[in-house]
């Protein structure tokens, strides 16, 4: 697929220093229409898709803002916590929203491994499939978040 020049755009946003700090693509020499097909293809591989990832993510982060900051048990499976930092971040593709800084924690007790994601990172998943660039700091793998959360996969079709 051919970069548009309103991707060109994104991609600059992305860019270290412009929205944040580190910014969202790491060392990752590819146009971002290509870590995003990339992505893509890893989800389908997966069985899954990325509304039903960043739905999951949701979930969990909604649960956990019971705990107000502490670790709160939701079954024998998973654990979460939900941390809140003021101030918002706007999403490098643009629209209408500022997302929270807001970290939730998801620990899976029967795999004895966790991951952390943000408000940003649900919209970006959900509404780009976009993970971040590789070597990103705030990279998330999705074949980590499918096994951590626990994402349902697709119906098979026989």
């Amino acid at each position: 697929m051919k970069q548009t020049p309103e991707y060109d755009r994104i991609q600059a946003q992305m860019q270290k220093g412009v929205i944040t700090l580190e910014g969202f693509l790491g060392d990752d020499p590819r146009k971002l229409v290509d870590i995003i097909a990339s992505d893509t293809m890893t989800v389908h591989n997966l069985n899954t898709t990325c509304a039903l990832i960043a739905g999951k993510m949701e979930h969990f982060r909604d649960l956990g803002f019971e705990g107000l900051g502490e670790f709160i048990t939701l079954d024998e499976h998973f654990e979460v916590k939900v941390d809140s930092v003021r101030g918002l971040l706007p999403s490098p593709f643009g629209g209408p929203g500022m997302y929270r800084k807001v970290n939730t924690t998801v620990v899976n007790k029967t795999l004895g491994r966790q991951i952390t994601y943000t408000d940003l990172h649900i919209h970006l998943i959900g509404d780009h499939c976009f993970f971040q660039g590789e070597g990103s700091t705030y990279r998330l793998e999705p074949k980590e978040l499918v096994e951590i959360l626990e994402v349902e996969s697709l119906p098979s079709e026989e």
